[in-house]
């Protein structure tokens, strides 16, 4: 069976930047461009040229991509033609090979929001098209709100999409620009555009995830034809964002029968790289990665329940429907007062221990978690922590350093220009080697501001520790959680640590007390001892 060919554009770097609280630099463009391009996307929308100078800067200095690099603006404006407009124009003269306009599908909108006539929004479909592809350019119509006007005005809305069509447009692509259309609707609605001439292959998709259906609905499009789908990464976009690319996909490449229908550029190979690049895109924007993200999460391929992880040991297709290694994930037996010896040996394996099936220690280490946890621990979010606390019970825990104590104060102070700030400052003393060792340190950061105490324990933990100190140089915080278990007088404080390394690896500790700081001192203290049970030479 000869598979059928579909396309996948990408617009994190436009639609994306979209998002509430998101501003790439063009350098950090450059950067995700490269990224899409070794995924194997088919389109990489850079932005659009003129409207901003991070755009325009990106253009100039775009990658050189086997994707094909496309350029987003505006079709030309009623009462101008197509080459004396000068929106469009600069849209232009960011020299890609494809373009894509958006313009109006929707009557509503043309006569509400544009305030033009129908036939003065047709001419300016069919003038802008026709001018792309008489320069030379591959053009795309993305038609806005295609879906909610073809539901208030069907014969508008295709008129519209076949004028670009006629003018030689070489993709009509179907936005469900206010993400409220199901993806039954979506279906049936592309059925329709393909019965009234314009053929699937000349088809894209836009979907936004207002009903949290965008993947759904793309898919939803691809069955009944279209072979374009457009999507950013980890779902970025405006309001709820858009189709996320890291579902849709693994979704085409593993499941059927897209498996079995249509070859993409992406392969198999590449796609195990699929969890980095959304892991790199979450770094680059500084956000926490989300957990229960498909395929790419952290608690994706999460075994919590005793018998899931019983059957996951027999098993693994019991409770996954693909293999983690395929996008690049790994499977995790989080341990918590669920938990049962299946998860807790699995678990164990994983760290590298290897303990006997009915091995006394197994029921000592069960019966600490529990108690752990009935004061507030939890150990299904630090598996870090939970390595160690095993190691200990089980007499596998080096001793590499003993704090003796340590002080963190907080001053609120005058600076030289008579503004009120804050300055943390720690003394931590540990004992190395039989040498006491005192480090003190601030919470300044690079701007002068205050970073607070807990960075300023950090800093003062990990300043010395003697000959450890090369292995945790690389080491830094790179998120932090806080929650209250309990209310009222008597609150107990769970601190939740990430840390992350230089080669790229990233762990979670534990601290729990009433008081946040030595909740936050346990977590970070976990931190570098994981480092080093994994990292130092005993």
């Amino acid at each position: 069976m000869t598979k059928e060919r579909l396309y996948l554009y990408d617009t994190t770097l436009r639609d994306g930047q979209q998002t509430q609280g998101v501003q790439f630099s063009t350098a950090e463009k450059q950067q995700i461009a490269e990224m899409l391009d070794g995924l194997g996307v088919d389109y990489i929308e850079g932005g659009w040229p003129g409207a901003n100078p991070t755009d325009s800067d990106f253009f100039d200095t775009a990658p050189k991509t086997r994707a094909t690099m496309t350029a987003f603006g505006m079709t030309k404006r009623a009462g101008r033609s197509a080459a004396n407009d000068d929106v469009l124009a600069a849209v232009m003269n960011a020299g890609t090979p494809a373009v894509c306009l958006v313009g109006k599908s929707s009557a509503f909108h043309v006569t509400d929001a544009l305030g033009i006539t129908l036939d003065e929004n047709t001419e300016n479909l069919s003038g802008s098209f026709a001018h792309l592809v008489a320069e030379g350019r591959e053009a795309l119509f993305d038609a806005e709100h295609f879906f909610d006007g073809y539901k208030a005005d069907r014969d508008y809305a295709l008129r519209a999409v076949h004028a670009a069509f006629d003018a030689g447009c070489r993709w009509i692509v179907l936005c469900d620009t206010n993400g409220g259309t199901q993806p039954a609707e979506i279906a049936e609605i592309v059925t329709d555009v393909i019965a009234s001439g314009i053929p699937g292959d000349r088809l894209g998709i836009h979907t936004h995830n207002d009903t949290e259906q965008a993947v759904a609905g793309s898919l939803a499009a691809v069955l009944a034809g279209v072979r374009q789908v457009q999507g950013t990464l980890n779902g970025l976009g405006e309001r709820c964002g858009n189709a996320n690319l890291t579902a849709i996909i693994p979704t085409l490449l593993l499941k059927e029968p897209f498996a079995s229908w249509f070859e993409t550029g992406v392969t198999l190979d590449a796609l195990k790289g699929l969890r980095k690049v959304s892991r790199t895109l979450d770094d680059i924007l500084n956000r926490v990665p989300a957990k229960q993200a498909a395929f790419v999460g952290a608690s994706a391929f999460a075994h919590k329940a005793g018998l899931h992880a019983s059957a996951i040991l027999k098993n693994p297709t019991t409770y996954e429907h693909v293999d983690p290694a395929t996008v690049g994930n790994s499977r995790i037996v989080p341990m918590s007062n669920q938990a049962g010896q299946s998860n807790l040996r699995k678990r164990l394996s994983d760290a590298g221990l290897a303990v006997e099936k009915g091995d006394p220690a197994l029921s000592r280490i069960l019966d600490r978690i529990k108690e752990q946890e009935a004061r507030g621990y939890s150990y299904d979010t630090a598996q870090a922590s939970f390595e160690l606390l095993a190691r200990d019970e089980l007499g596998q825990l080096p001793s590499f350093f003993e704090v003796k104590r340590y002080r963190v104060t907080v001053e609120r102070r005058m600076n030289k220009r008579g503004d009120m700030v804050s300055l943390s400052e720690a003394v931590v003393v540990v004992k190395i080697d039989g040498q006491k060792v005192l480090n003190v340190s601030d919470s300044l950061g690079a701007d002068g501001s205050d970073q607070g105490p807990v960075n300023a324990l950090n800093r003062a933990l990990s300043k010395d520790l003697g000959r450890y100190q090369d292995i945790i140089d690389d080491m830094r915080l790179v998120d932090f959680k806080v929650r209250i278990t309990n209310g009222g007088t008597e609150a107990v404080t769970r601190v939740i640590i990430d840390s992350e390394d230089g080669q790229g690896k990233r762990w979670s500790t534990v601290g729990v007390s009433a008081n946040i700081v030595d909740a936050s001192f346990e977590a970070l203290l976990d931190a570098i001892n994981w480092k080093l049970v994994r990292d130092a030479k005993v």
